[in-house]
């Protein structure tokens, strides 16, 4: 409900314990192998290719959808060092919103900095080619990753599933595009149909220009189609016999009329859920908030779950956490979703909303610098965060060539330097023909610079000199890709020093 303000706001440019957090880490040390290949359901749970139970706690990245038509933020910062702070943080899925402008003849992203060496594979690439990247290095990284159908087009958010100016026609055949696009890399494992339809869209009432569970069936028999591994994420609407709340956020349908597709065990469902900074609702000023909000999600999309059904995924929930009310609110709502330590995978999907600082009406996970993490928001969502996936290897994306021959160059930037200390980054871009299974970077100082801290790799430093080499997770890069690490030293005025790059 409201939607329309925020979704222009995006366009335009009570803390948890941190025990929860310590044990979550060590739920995901015990569940590290779980995440491989496609997913599928059972009952209330999502399961991978082995049968083992996995929960999506992830992050929303947003700008796809809008005229830059690529996702935020990479005018500040290369796409691979978001990928690995989401990493560090312990989501584990990316949620990727777009608009079918991305599949038009001649799109390409703009607001992409190229500037030091960042993001500097995605040059010459139009929308569909800087996708490719992104998911074949969030892959890399064992992030999952979801993609989102989020609007027709870079003008607005649509009530229906349709316009105008981009027909059923056009939703479904970009959606089978996307389906074979993503056939056997299995780092995307579904898609979300349609984001937030509204009034006049229905749930069950059979009128095909309107009903909303039709239409999901429609278009997911056309993308299991092409691709029957996938999962098919349905979202609610807003209004069901009478009964309203927030855009995309009703399932009470479900109860009467499922989602039934031609493979069995590939829908989940998916609720959106906000607080006072989007919009008011009753609830909100009900005595007996926030103890009337379990039952409140119950109403409209927790029933799903709780009667074994089918998976419930919390898409999008966000707030700027800026009135008690909010910060009750997600109080309330993180321990609906279910305390991984508790639960583990036997609970609530979610993907936070938004990765993003410039979500009008939210905020963000990254604050305005696109670079520091806002910890008491971060910090809510600790006790639900969930293991990491296996990485997929680095393996070739759509289009990236191979070859035999192992190289690699890397480039020394000093972001920052106060004198006393700073702060540099390094990145190690494959300039070989083959992917790279780890590499090694030299530099000498010529002052008495030390490294006093690093992050995604390891160190070693005798004298001058310092050899840094891969972390677990960023050693495989592809041909033309990039890894990135970043790292503190003591004192400042080092200047930039010549650096080797040694790979294999």
């Amino acid at each position: 409900m409201f939607r329309s303000l925020r979704r222009a706001l995006c366009a335009a440019a009570l803390l948890l314990p941190l025990l929860a957090g310590a044990q979550t880490a060590h739920a995901a040390e015990a569940k590290a192998d779980a995440g491989a290949g496609y997913w599928h359901t059972s009952g209330r749970q999502i399961l991978d290719a082995s049968g083992q139970p996995v929960r999506i706690a992830g992050i929303n990245w947003f700008g796809f959808e809008t005229s830059n038509q690529v996702v935020h933020g990479l005018w500040s910062r290369d796409y691979k060092s978001m990928i690995d702070q989401m990493k560090s943080l312990g989501y584990n899925t990316i949620r990727i919103p777009y608009s079918d402008d991305i599949f038009k003849p001649g799109t390409v992203p703009n607001s992409i900095d190229f500037s030091s060496g960042k993001n500097a594979d995605l040059q010459g690439l139009n929308s569909l080619g800087v996708l490719d990247r992104i998911v074949s290095y969030a892959g890399q990284d064992g992030l999952k990753v979801i993609l989102d159908r989020h609007r027709p087009d870079s003008g607005g958010q649509s009530a229906l599933w349709y316009t105008a100016a981009v027909p059923e026609s056009t939703w479904i055949a970009n959606l089978k595009a996307l389906a074979t696009r993503y056939k056997g890399q299995d780092t995307v494992v579904g898609i979300d149909l349609h984001n937030e339809p509204h009034d006049p869209a229905c749930w069950g009432c059979g009128d095909t220009a309107t009903d909303w569970r039709l239409a999901a069936q429609r278009a997911g028999n056309a993308v299991l189609g092409i691709n029957p591994d996938l999962l098919v994420f349905v979202e609610g609407v807003q209004t069901f016999n009478g009964v309203s709340g927030w855009w995309g956020g009703n399932l009470m349908g479900v109860a009467q009329y499922p989602v039934q597709l031609n493979v069995a065990n590939r829908v989940v469902y998916s609720a959106h859920d906000y607080a006072t900074s989007v919009a008011q609702q009753s609830w909100f000023s009900d005595p007996a908030f926030p103890a009337n909000m379990p039952g409140i999600w119950d109403k409209y999309w927790g029933y799903i779950f709780k009667q074994n059904i089918a998976p419930v995924w919390v898409g999008e929930f966000g707030t700027t956490l800026q009135s008690t009310v909010d910060q009750k609110w997600l109080a309330a709502l993180v321990s609906y979703l279910r305390p991984t330590s508790t639960y583990g995978a036997d609970s609530f999907h979610w993907t936070f909303w938004s990765w993003n600082p410039n979500s009008g009406d939210t905020g963000g996970i990254l604050k305005d610098d696109w670079q520091t993490v806002d910890t008491v928001k971060d910090g809510y969502l600790a006790g639900v965060k969930a293991p990491g996936f296996p990485g997929s290897g680095g393996g070739p994306g759509p289009g990236d060539p191979g070859g035999s021959t192992a190289a690699c160059t890397a480039t020394y930037t000093v972001s920052s330097d106060w004198g006393s200390g700073f702060n540099a980054e390094v990145k190690v871009t494959n300039s070989g023909t083959t992917a790279l299974r780890s590499w090694t970077v030299t530099w000498t100082w010529p002052g008495s610079q030390k490294v006093t801290s690093m992050w995604n790799a390891s160190y070693t430093q005798t004298g001058s000199t310092v050899t840094a080499t891969n972390a677990a997770h960023n050693g495989a890069v592809e041909v033309g890709s990039s890894a990135t690490f970043g790292f503190g030293g003591a004192p400042g005025g080092g200047g930039v020093p010549s650096v080797s790059c040694t790979a294999a």
